[in-house]
C-alpha cells in the first residue's frame, strides 16, 4: 500500500517515535501510581483488619457476638468478613462458612481465599483475613476484601483509554503537520532553485528574520548567490571590456602597418611605422599581463607564505622609487612613516599595490600638485593613505573605478588600461584588509589593516 509523502519523511517518523515513547512513559507512570496505591491501601486494610480484631478479641463473649453480627449488618459493601468458631471447628457467629485452611493464628494479615456464607450459596473469595485463639479456646477470624485496588484498575484503565490515545494521536497529527510544513518549504527552495539553475539570478531562497537553522542557512545561501550573480555580471561583462579595450591597440597597429606598406619609401619611415605598430602591441600586452596578474592573486594560496611586512621600510622604498618620475612632472613626492608598524601578509603583493596607488596619484596630479604618503595608526588598526591633489574621485564613481577597465571621461586622455585599481582591491582582498576611496576634491586612498591581521 503506497503511503502518504509525509508519512515517509524523516520529520514524521520523528514524530512517531517520541509519541511512542511518551506513551510508554505515560503507561510506566500509571503502572507505578497503581502500585503505589495499591501497596497503600492494602496496608491501610491491614491495619483496620488487626485494629477491628483487637477490639472484638477484647469484649467479653456476649458482646463479642453482638459487635461481629452489628459490624456485618453495617457493611453495605459487603467487604467485611468476620467468623468466631469453635474449640472443635464449628461455627458460632460470623458470615464465613468455615475456618479457612491455611491460615495462620499468629496475629500477622494473609491473603487467604475464603468461602462467604450467603443466601443463595456459598461464595469463594480472596481476601486480606487475621485470625487469633482466644483464651477459651475459640477462634476469631477477622478478614477485609481489598476491593479499591480492583476500582483503582479500572480508573487507571478508564484514565489511559481517555488520555493516552488523544494524546498520542496529537502528537501523530503534530508530526504530519510538521513533515508537511518542512515538506512544503522544501517543495518550494527546489522550485526556486529550479529558477536560479534556468539562469534567474534574482530569485532567492525564502527566508525569515527568525532564529533558527532553516532561515540562518537560506540567509546564508541568499549572500552566496549574491555574491555569485555580482561575479557572474562582472565575468560576462570582462569579455565585451577585454574586446573593445584590445581592439582600439590592434586596430592601430594594423593601420599603421597597412598605411606604412602603401605609403612608406624609405627604411626611416618603416622603421618609424614598426615602433608605432610596436607600441599598440605593447599596450595590447599591457592588458593581457594586468588580467593574468589579477587572476593569478585572486586565484592565489600565497596565503600560506605571508610573513611579517615592516610597513615604514616598504613606503619609504615606493617613495624612493617613484621619486624621479614625481620630479620630472615638477611634483611633490613625500612620505611620512614616523611609525614602525608592521603586519601579516606578502610583501611583493603588498608593495605592487602601495605602488599602483602611488603611480595613479602622480599620473593624475597636474604639475605643482603633491602627493603624500602616511603611515598612520587608527584604532586597533593600522592605515596607508596616499593623498594628491589631483581632481579626485566623484561620489558617484566609488564603486564604478574597482571595475575592470573603467575609465573615467575626465581621464580618457590619460595612459592606462583601468585595471589598476581594481588589482589593488583584489590584493586588499587576498590579505583580508579594506581599501577606502574618500570622495570630493584631492584623491585620497586609504588600505586600513585591522589589528587580527598583523604580525
Amino acid at each position: 500500500m503506497h503511503q502518504p509523502q509525509f508519512m515517509r519523511s524523516n520529520t514524521f517518523r520523528w514524530a512517531f517515535a517520541v509519541a511512542g515513547m511518551l506513551a510508554l512513559l505515560v503507561i510506566v507512570l500509571f503502572g507505578f501510581i497503581y502500585w503505589k496505591t495499591d501497596d497503600y491501601l492494602v496496608a491501610r486494610s491491614d491495619t483496620a483488619v488487626a485494629t477491628q480484631l483487637n477490639f472484638i478479641a477484647g469484649l467479653p463473649w456476649e458482646r463479642r457476638l453482638e459487635a461481629i453480627d452489628q459490624d456485618l449488618k453495617q457493611d453495605a459493601r459487603g467487604v467485611h468478613y468476620a467468623g468466631l468458631f469453635g474449640a472443635d471447628g464449628r461455627k458460632i457467629a460470623g458470615n464465613l462458612e468455615r475456618f479457612p485452611p491455611g491460615l495462620k493464628m499468629n496475629d500477622s494479615v494473609q491473603g487467604i481465599s475464603v468461602v462467604r456464607a450467603l443466601a443463595a450459596a456459598p461464595e469463594t473469595r480472596v481476601i486480606r483475613a487475621i485470625a487469633r485463639r482466644l483464651p477459651n479456646g475459640e477462634a476469631l477470624v477477622i478478614g477485609r476484601d481489598v476491593d479499591e485496588a480492583r476500582e483503582i484498575s479500572h480508573v487507571v484503565s478508564q484514565a489511559l483509554a481517555l488520555g493516552l490515545l488523544p494524546a498520542f494521536c496529537l502528537c501523530l497529527l503534530a508530526g504530519a503537520w510538521l513533515s508537511m510544513r518542512a515538506q512544503k518549504r522544501v517543495e518550494e527552495v527546489n522550485q526556486r532553485v529550479q529558477r536560479i539553475i534556468a539562469g534567474d539570478l534574482r530569485e532567492r531562497l525564502p527566508h525569515r528574520d527568525v532564529d533558527e537553522p532553516f532561515s540562518k542557512l537560506a540567509a546564508i545561501v541568499n549572500g552566496m548567490l549574491d555574491e555569485m550573480e555580482t561575479m557572474i555580471h562582472a565575468l560576462a561583462g570582462v569579455g565585451n571590456d577585454i574586446a573593445h579595450d584590445l581592439r582600439t591597440p590592434l586596430t592601430r597597429a594594423r593601420l599603421t602597418l597597412e598605411r606604412g606598406r602603401t605609403n612608406a619609401t624609405t627604411l626611416q619611415q618603416l622603421q618609424a611605422v614598426a615602433d608605432r605598430a610596436i607600441g599598440n602591441i605593447d599596450q595590447s600586452l599591457t592588458i593581457i599581463t594586468a588580467l593574468l596578474r589579477l587572476a593569478e592573486i585572486e586565484n592565489s594560496r600565497r596565503s600560506a607564505a605571508f610573513g611579517n611586512v615592516p610597513l615604514h621600510e616598504m613606503l619609504r622604498e615606493v617613495c624612493d622609487i617613484y621619486e624621479p618620475i614625481a620630479e620630472n612632472k615638477n611634483i611633490d613626492l613625500r612620505v611620512e612613516a614616523g611609525h614602525r608598524l608592521s603586519v601579516r601578509g606578502d610583501r611583493d603583493l603588498l608593495f605592487e599595490a602601495v605602488a599602483n596607488l602611488v603611480d595613479n596619484a602622480i599620473k593624475f596630479t597636474p604639475e605643482r600638485g603633491k602627493v603624500e604618503i602616511e603611515l598612520l595608526r587608527g584604532e586597533h588598526e593600522t592605515i596607508v593613505r596616499v593623498t594628491d591633489t589631483g581632481p579626485g574621485i566623484s561620489e558617484q564613481e566609488r564603486e564604478a573605478v574597482l571595475r575592470r577597465f573603467y575609465r573615467s571621461d575626465k581621464i580618457r586622455n590619460t595612459p592606462g588600461v583601468g585595471l589598476g585599481l581594481n588589482l589593488v582591491a583584489a590584493i586588499v582582498k587576498l590579505h583580508g584588509f579594506r581599501l577606502a576611496i574618500r570622495s570630493g576634491r584631492g584623491g585620497r586612498l586609504e588600505i586600513i589593516c585591522p589589528d587580527s591581521q598583523q604580525a
